[in-house]
């Protein structure tokens, strides 16, 4: 039975972090980033801007781990992964002069952080057991969902339904690494599908590229 004192607690690090870990840490900090961006301009005090960016943070992560019944979340596991939030809305709060004033900044950091929960949603589920194709839809899943809910809290279209090449990206990603997978070092295997997702976002914004529209 997990022992609930070990889950308050800071989780075990005497081994060396794997990339992996990293990257979920990273993924982490920067939807918390992005969370709180999403309301620039209406104010926020310390306790919405944490909110937000603590839903669109563990958003898609959370809703991977229910479909595959995959208990404790992570989140509450490894606090870890609540620090990583804390410091996110942190950076955003000691730094809003400067990451306001960017033009395209929710962007950035939403691609940055669809891309790292893509592709180890991806991973996640494979370990899981289930098929590839489950797999790509779970990284999807992972990737897109915070943002959702991000948007619907601040009253916003979500971006998935927009023309923008959103969900679309994820799946290229989640594609790229599952292809890679036999051929590609893990490790190398991740950082290659996550800048492909950043890659396909960022050309798509910048060249106003979009999917064909239903009519």
């Amino acid at each position: 039975m997990l022992n609930y004192f070990n889950i308050l607690a800071w989780p075990d690090r005497s081994e060396p972090l794997e990339i992996q870990y990293i990257f979920e840490l990273l993924g982490t900090y920067f939807f918390a980033i992005s969370g709180a961006l999403a309301l620039k301009g209406k104010e926020p005090d310390w306790f919405a801007a944490t909110f937000t960016g603590f839903l669109t943070a563990i958003g898609g992560g959370t809703l991977r781990d229910v479909l595959l019944n995959s208990y404790p979340l992570v989140w509450i596991g490894d606090t870890a992964f609540l620090y990583a939030i804390l410091l996110g809305v942190l950076t955003t709060f000691i730094l809003h002069k400067v990451v306001f004033r960017l033009k395209k900044t929710l962007m950035l950091f939403d691609s940055l952080g669809i891309a790292f929960f893509t592709v180890l949603g991806v991973e996640k589920a494979q370990d899981l057991g289930v098929q590839p194709e489950v797999a790509a839809i779970m990284g999807m899943f992972t990737g897109v969902m915070g943002g959702v809910i991000r948007d619907t809290l601040t009253n916003e279209m979500p971006v998935i339904f927009r023309k923008e090449i959103y969900a679309t990206a994820c799946l290229a990603g989640a594609g790229c690494y599952l292809l890679l997978e036999p051929y590609v070092l893990r490790d190398w295997n991740l950082l290659i599908s996550i800048l492909l997702v950043v890659l396909i976002r960022i050309i798509a914004v910048l060249y106003g590229l979009t999917l064909p529209r239903l009519k």
